[in-house]
């Protein structure tokens, strides 16, 4: 009773969050939510619970997947179609790590998101507010 109490009360702060949060804070949760999801498969590959992994892999595989289909080619040329190969690389490598139940695999993934999120993370927030309302978007809406 206590934790579906509590897994409810997150989702709906999750809710409030994503509501109120500009483009580049969702890509942040989103890329949080694929490193929380690799971690927690690795922890089910360490013990055995394959049905826990398989669960977790394709949630970190989904949020990976609307990444790369998020991505402008327009606007970010080449950068753009290293990220996509990147992400493509990524998915391949956790379906690797899924076959082989290898969390050696889920860590090469994990250090290379965490990479693109640090950068990610680095961009100074003038920046975002100009991108944003170039694009047509309030920056004070999200």
């Amino acid at each position: 009773m206590y934790n579906a109490k509590v897994k409810n009360y997150q989702k709906e702060a999750l809710k409030t969050r994503v509501a109120g949060a500009d483009r580049y804070e969702i890509i942040q949760m989103l890329m949080a939510g694929a490193l929380e999801k690799m971690v927690l498969a690795k922890v089910a590959i360490e013990k055995k619970h394959l049905e826990a992994k398989s669960e977790h892999l394709s949630k970190a595989s989904a949020i990976l997947e609307a990444l790369r289909g998020c991505l402008d080619f327009e606007v970010g040329g080449e950068v753009t179609e290293n990220l996509y190969a990147l992400y493509s690389y990524m998915l391949d490598r956790l379906l690797d790590a899924s076959i082989k139940n290898d969390p050696t695999v889920i860590d090469e993934v994990s250090s290379l998101l965490k990479e693109i999120k640090s950068a990610w993370d680095s961009i100074p927030n003038d920046i975002r507010q100009q991108t944003l309302s170039e694009n047509g978007v309030d920056a004070n809406v999200g």
